[in-house]
């Protein structure tokens, strides 16, 4: 009797078996179809499900099958143990899906319940059921399931599907195999370009901390105050000194002094798009915030003050309409920032937010900006023509220094610093008493104390070429920029490098090259 029959008769519509999942009968099914059905197990690992009382067994009965609406309950004979789902039972009303493994070495089935009108086929979702709940409940070790798992989903995928089926199963998976590669290698560069960023975000907070060289600090000008009560400071000693030594050195430095300019600058980065400055991040009550690794915290949503950079150089007027030389890297000083170029891909740019020059005797700045900077030497032309009334400049040197020859360089050296260790300890005191210890206003109460004189150290040319001249004057950083003087007071270079490693030599760009730079702005010198 069909089926359809027994359905017409009022009998069961739904059919059972009994799919062998493992061992030599792998792939086979045992339909269910009596009411008591009985298993038994051979040394073989094969399994033979039969009507009970059928027919006499040739191998050990395991357990019995009764029919239980469309379904069956197993349970265990003779403590032969039987496991579902990966649990021992001694009985149990089966579900579809069910895992079966009678005996400790019988095979692993799958109760299977088949309606009236399904198709009798397994698809590409049941090989892969069958492979992670083989991987679920077996008890064989983990290695062992994982490899008859993955060979037994091979096997299924390779014995029973289509040519057709396997072709396309085999294209898709290699199209997903390239676009999870080309997601994993554009999630990779965006990671990269995430960890650029961020690395180059705190380059430049780092070298927000370090340009504090110039911040004033209590500690600073404490000792400051100690070497003061012991005399004069080295540098100090050092101008008094020379100027003892020689009185025509004394005398150019006398008529040169009013003609070196202190600048004092600062700068930040801007974003091109929006125009809005790389601010620091602030906390409610408005003190700055700071990353794990002590660095402030920038952005361009930062509601605190713009994240600037400041720095402190050295010029000197060459004109009556007050130009002034200095260097490139002076004028322009991001130029040789280690963020730069990683900034400027992040479509941020550099902004000169503030320009100061301080003459000595003057007792307040003014403000400086960029006429021409040179593209084949480290030179510059600002102008301050609103501050240079009736102040003397300095002459272009018509040659060059020979080796052998005097020369003085003067500038700021150290900034600040220098100035402060020849002010005095009354006007450390002051300043320590005062609680405003910022960048600017330091300067401003030296010059308003007429404390602002460059430094002046002589020393000899030991080597010339067109486009750089080698001497061993004593300089530092801060001091770029300033007049290399001959012994009759005239502009020989503009002091631009200094090499401490070279046994203390520095380098200067001839005057030749300022000349055709002030040409080039337009600027006439004086005859």
């Amino acid at each position: 009797m069909d089926l359809s029959e027994r359905s017409r008769h009022g009998q069961h519509t739904a059919t059972a078996s009994l799919e062998i999942l493992t061992g030599p009968a792998r792939g086979t099914a045992s339909w269910l179809t009596a009411t008591t059905l009985d298993v038994s197990l051979d040394e073989n690992e094969m399994i033979r499900v039969s009507e009970a009382g059928s027919e006499p067994l040739e191998n050990g009965l395991v357990a019995r099958l009764h029919r239980s609406g469309d379904s069956y309950e197993i349970e265990a004979l003779d403590d032969n143990p039987l496991w579902i789902n990966g649990a021992r039972v001694e009985s149990k009303q089966l579900e579809p899906r069910d895992l079966i493994e009678f005996g400790d070495t019988g095979p692993l089935s799958r109760f299977r319940v088949h309606h009236q009108g399904d198709l009798l086929k397994r698809d590409l979702g049941d090989m892969l059921a069958d492979c992670i709940d083989y991987t679920r409940f077996s008890r064989r070790p983990t290695l062992a399931r994982l490899q008859r798992a993955t060979g037994g989903l091979l096997h299924d995928f390779t014995l029973r599907t289509t040519l057709l089926f396997r072709v396309a199963v085999i294209l898709a998976l290699a199209a997903l195999a390239f676009l999870s590669w080309q997601q994993y290698r554009s999630y990779e560069l965006l990671q990269q370009q995430a960890e650029r960023r961020a690395s180059q975000m705190e380059n430049f907070a780092r070298t927000l901390m370090r340009t504090d060289r110039e911040a004033i600090r209590r500690a600073d000008l404490k000792q400051l105050r100690q070497e003061l009560s012991e005399n004069l400071t080295d540098t100090a000693a050092r101008l008094e000194s020379l100027e003892q030594r020689s009185a025509a050195a004394g005398r150019v430095i006398a008529d040169a002094t009013r003609t070196v300019v202190f600048l004092q600058g600062a700068w930040g980065y801007r974003d091109s798009e929006s125009q809005r400055m790389l601010r620091y991040e602030v906390d409610a009550d408005g003190d700055p915030l700071f990353s794990l690794r002590g660095q402030p915290l920038l952005s361009l949503e930062g509601e605190g003050g713009v994240a600037l950079l400041e720095f402190t150089g050295t010029a000197f007027l060459v004109s009556s309409s007050g130009a002034l030389l200095t260097n490139r890297h002076v004028a322009l000083p991001w130029e040789e920032h280690g963020s730069l170029e990683a900034m400027l891909e992040q479509g941020f740019e550099p902004v000169l937010m503030r320009f100061l020059g301080y003459i000595p005797d003057t007792a307040s700045a003014f403000p400086v900006e960029l006429l021409r900077a040179s593209e084949v030497a480290d030179l510059a032309v600002l102008a301050c023509s609103d501050a240079v009334s009736d102040l003397p400049y300095l002459e272009l040197a018509a040659r060059m220094p020979a080796p052998g020859d005097e020369v003085i360089v003067m500038g700021y050296p150290t900034g600040l610093r220098s100035m402060l260790a020849q002010s005095g300890e009354g006007f450390i005191t002051e300043l320590e008493i005062d609680e405003d210890l910022d960048f600017w206003q330091v300067a401003e109460r030296l010059a308003q104390s007429q404390l602002i004189r460059p430094l002046a150290s002589r020393g000899i040319v030991g080597q010339r070429t067109e486009a750089v001249i080698v001497y061993d004057a004593e300089t530092t950083s801060g001091g770029s920029g300033g007049p290399v003087l001959d012994i009759d007071g005239n502009a020989v270079a503009v002091n631009t490098a200094i090499i401490p490693e070279y046994g203390g030599s520095n380098f200067g760009i001839p005057a030749g090259y300022a000349r055709e730079l002030l040409r080039e702005a337009g600027i006439a010198l004086d005859p």
